[in-house]
């Protein structure tokens, strides 16, 4: 009976030093859920957000972690559908404890994720849902835009198509909530601006759309000056790619025209050279703080933290900021830390408004240009940043009554 009963202290004591480790390396860990497109027709557009969080999660493990502990970022396919990309999440609340979550490409999805977070009190960051009713009518206390909303980035757009003249202008968009948005913006500035400008045609598709030819058809008869959409992706590349060869030759004022995997995929520099864009990062900000970053990053991954990789890093690191700040990972602490922080990154400063919890920072104007110093391809060159009071929204003009 006693060897019986040593024996089974024994095995007690042994799946208790066992278990005890894991424990430990539980309570060391501050997971990332990071919901993105990983499959799919954007899937391009995921992995490199995807990226961005992770080289973040890297830096900040080096520097020590964040709180002492390690940060993971666990992947997460959307398959860009809300639908999955809740449920996915859903099962890294209940199973994992996961208690801040990162991405949502696609402002669908990003609505959905925002929604889950604010069910279970947890925090949903974002630099890739750009729906300015995020984080107007539709905010949340748990939603955070450590990155561009439709109304400043259109309100930059539509500062710089007044500053180059244009009067006569087409316009191109997704048919979802970002593209809308997008438009809808653009077009409250510029007849703030310039309102003897005129829309000559306003077009949507749906996102992800493979023919072109009907509203290539529509733009070309309109006979605009040039043409802006907010298109992204593969509805970015397929626009121009089959709208140049049919006589669309306007140049492009855009959202994304820094994106260089759309550049290389035209495969044919004419296609681009020209066109515009306004992004809040770019390659060639010209910061001490960006050229640092570019290079260890360049050293440490042998790319270029291009677009969405740089902003994807930039999210990140003023999340761990606001973490840091509040000296614990509980929800309540980090929201509130988190409420009027500001960050001094690679591109510039960005302070996060308490009224909205929408980042107010600097727009940086590109232009696509031959020669460059980081592809053998067309890429772009910085013409101007538009400071982020020059695309401001006033709180009460948001529409946001954030909840307490």
């Amino acid at each position: 009976m006693k060897a019986r009963f040593l024996g089974s202290l024994c095995s007690i004591i042994i799946v208790l030093t066992l278990a005890f480790p894991v424990c430990a390396s539980a309570e060391d860990t501050i997971k990332i859920g990071a919901v993105q497109a990983l499959s799919g027709t954007f899937k391009d557009i995921g992995e490199r957000y995807l990226d961005g969080c992770v080289y973040a999660a890297q830096v900040i493990n080096e520097q020590g972690g964040l709180l002492g502990k390690k940060v993971e970022v666990i992947p997460v396919d959307t398959e860009f559908n809300p639908d999955v990309a809740t449920r996915k999440a859903t099962k890294l609340i209940l199973r994992d404890g996961v208690k801040f979550f990162y991405g949502g490409t696609g402002s669908t999805v990003g609505m959905a994720m925002k929604e889950l977070a604010t069910k279970h009190n947890l925090i949903f960051f974002t630099c890739d849902a750009d729906s300015a009713s995020m984080t107007g009518k539709d905010c949340s206390r748990n939603f955070f835009r450590p990155g561009g909303c439709t109304d400043n980035r259109s309100f930059a757009v539509a500062q710089q198509t007044v500053k180059q003249g244009y009067k006569k202008i087409a316009i191109i968009a997704q048919d979802y909530s970002m593209g809308r948005e997008a438009v809808d913006g653009f077009k409250r500035k510029m007849a703030e601006l310039d309102p003897e400008a005129k829309i000559v045609v306003e077009l949507y598709h749906p996102a992800g759309n493979k023919d072109y030819a009907p509203y290539v058809s529509r733009i070309i008869a309109a006979n605009p000056e040039v043409i802006f959409t907010p298109n992204w992706g593969n509805d970015l590349t397929l626009l121009l790619k089959q709208g140049r060869p049919m006589g669309m030759n306007q140049k492009i004022l855009a959202y994304y025209i820094n994106d260089e995997v759309s550049i290389a995929a035209l495969a044919n520099d004419d296609l681009m050279i020209g066109n515009t864009g306004t992004e809040i990062y770019n390659l060639d900000i010209p910061t001490e703080k960006n050229k640092e970053f570019v290079a260890k990053f360049y050293k440490d991954r042998g790319y270029y933290p291009t677009w969405l990789r740089g902003k994807s890093y930039m999210a990140t690191m003023f999340w761990a900021e606001a973490v840091k700040k509040a000296g614990t990972t509980d929800v309540d602490a980090v929201i509130k830390a988190w409420e009027g922080l500001t960050y001094d990154g690679p591109a510039g400063l960005w302070t996060m408004r308490a009224c909205d919890h929408q980042a107010q920072m600097p727009y940086w104007h590109s232009e696509v240009v031959k020669e460059n110093k980081f592809f053998k391809h067309a890429f772009i060159k910085h013409v101007d940043m538009i400071p982020p009071e020059d695309v401001e929204v006033p709180c009460k003009e948001t529409g946001c009554n954030m909840p307490k």
